[in-house]
């Protein structure tokens, strides 16, 4: 709770406790005497109001100390149950006694009274009571779910980060059997894919940092990695590019382009003379309020013969950073002899499919 909102509780609070007791529990015996004595008691309830209301506050706010928070609740109820009891007797023998000792008559010093006296108090203590130990829940409460919040996001971004981890080991290792394999065919040219290299891996390294990359930077990457490959293979590998300008400042997870194409390369022959052709462009599918834009990346299946040493890194990766990132998921189809898989294009400024 709120200094400011303490405050105003403390100073609105009696005030409004003590017309409504005059209205619907008193109202009878004040219209029954004189307007002095009406003064002088309705005098003495406010004054004592405002006690009981420290008094309970006190009361409360102890409590909360010693069994503070939501596993404690039930222990600190009891002891609320038994602090109203005690408050109303309290306040309402100070009443009582403060009407005898001024000789007010309006109330008589009896158990009657007294009695009578407790009930109403109770009635009032369990408002403020329950005023402040339910503020106080929602107080709790509040922080749970922010503490929750914060727990997810620190587990979803450490999550996020061991899917990052996952790809540059993995793009680095392909890389440096390429480059191996380029050393003993041509020198000249494996100076030149060293030179690639760094600057594709220097992306790499930036998009690291970010969850989300613009298309446009992501399609000038590939531009910079499908060179990589074509020094590599020559015209055994076709990388097509066909995206409208319009897309370009779409976002999509960072490094999803060059997993898809360095997993159609890892499962399929790539030869001069059976050149693998990887398409990227877009494509519109129909949904349930209206079409929505997607990126497909589609290759022809030539698959290599025997089982190729796969560690699950690609599509997965793929998948859990779109799960993380925008709670949606890639479409994956093998048919027609090709093999396609479709992004959806993050809308520019949020994480929401367009």
């Amino acid at each position: 709770m709120t200094p400011s909102r303490d405050v105003k509780l403390r100073l609105f609070g009696p005030l409004a406790l003590f017309v409504f007791g005059r209205i619907f529990f008193r109202l009878k015996v004040f219209l029954g005497v004189p307007l002095l004595q009406q003064l002088q008691a309705s005098t003495v309830a406010l004054v004592c109001g405002y006690i009981g209301w420290e008094l309970g506050r006190v009361a409360v706010q102890a409590i909360q100390r010693h069994y503070p928070g939501i596993p404690r609740t039930r222990q600190r109820l009891n002891l609320l149950v038994a602090a109203i009891l005690v408050l109303a007797n309290i306040n309402s023998g100070l009443r009582l006694l403060i009407n005898y000792v001024l000789d007010i008559g309006v109330y008589k010093l009896s158990l009657i009274d007294h009695i009578e006296t407790t009930g109403i108090q109770i009635v009032y203590a369990c408002v403020y009571v329950g005023i402040y130990e339910g503020m106080y829940l929602i107080q709790q409460w509040r922080q749970i779910y922010q503490e929750k919040e914060e727990l997810m996001k620190t587990e979803w971004q450490a999550r996020l980060d061991s899917l990052k981890n996952q790809v540059n080991p993995h793009f680095l290792f392909n890389a440096l059997n390429a480059l191996s394999a380029l050393i003993d065919e041509s020198p000249a040219q494996a100076s030149q894919f060293v030179d690639e290299l760094s600057k594709v891996y220097r992306y790499m390294l930036q998009s690291n940092d970010r969850e989300l990359t613009t298309l446009e930077a992501e399609l000038g990457f590939i531009r910079a990695y499908a060179h990589l490959l074509q020094t590599r293979y020559g015209a055994g590998i076709l990388v097509q590019i066909n995206v409208p300008d319009q897309y370009l400042t779409y976002s999509i997870p960072s490094l999803s382009l060059q997993l898809l194409v360095e997993n159609a390369v890892k499962h399929n022959i790539v030869a001069s003379g059976k050149p693998l052709t990887i398409e990227i462009t877009t494509t519109r599918l129909p949904e349930a309020t209206g079409e929505s834009m997607r990126l497909l990346v589609r290759n022809n299946l030539q698959r290599k013969n025997g089982q190729v040493l796969s560690n699950g890194v690609g599509l997965s990766n793929i998948s859990a950073k779109y799960h993380m990132l925008a709670k949606t998921d890639i479409m994956v189809q093998d048919q027609n002899g090709h093999f396609s898989v479709v992004l959806p294009l993050l809308s520019p400024g949020n994480t929401s499919p367009n």
